[in-house]
């Protein structure tokens, strides 16, 4: 989020040098930097509890060719952890055993900092929710070939199989 007006008074900002930071959005009625931001939010590599199948999705509003990984906006007074539990429950139905943090991804097309994890779940049949027009269980070599090359999914599963799994 770029900031032009003070989110507290209102008052168009100024261009003010804050210490090391350089040129930053300055409210002088206020007295205080409006530093710009991205939206954090959570992406989710979602594996069975037998290390064998990923989940993914499809929501036609993203693409009709890829499927995607579950992924979902931090709400204030959230942690990453807490997020990709409940973003993984409510958009596949599953039960969530376990949630590691992997590392953060920027996704520059939406200036979203997403905070990317491996939700291990219990493996049994999909209750979607509205968000969503499919999901499917498949194996690594499927999920490589489904997900879009370059895409923080196909990351995110890169860097998950560089690792130990997580039990």
């Amino acid at each position: 989020m770029i900031f032009v007006y003070c989110p507290v008074c209102g008052k168009k900002l100024i261009e003010k040098i804050i210490g090391d930071e350089g040129n930053v959005p300055f409210c002088e009625a206020c007295q205080r930097p409006h530093f710009n931001f991205s939206y954090p939010c959570i992406i989710a590599l979602v594996v069975n509890e037998y290390f064998n199948e990923i989940a993914l999705i499809r929501q036609n509003y993203v693409s009709t060719e890829n499927y995607v990984c579950v992924a979902g906006f931090i709400k204030q007074g959230e942690t990453v952890e807490y997020t990709a539990k409940r973003e993984v429950e409510e958009e596949l139905g599953l039960e969530v055993i376990n949630v590691r943090y992997m590392k953060s991804y920027y996704y520059e097309k939406r200036d979203n900092l997403m905070l990317g994890t491996v939700c291990i779940v219990k493996k049994k049949f999909f209750d979607i929710s509205s968000e969503l027009d499919s999901a499917i269980w498949c194996d690594i070599e499927e999920a490589k070939s489904l997900l879009r090359q370059g895409s923080i999914g196909m990351q995110l599963l890169n860097d998950y199989l560089q690792t130990k799994p997580l039990k």
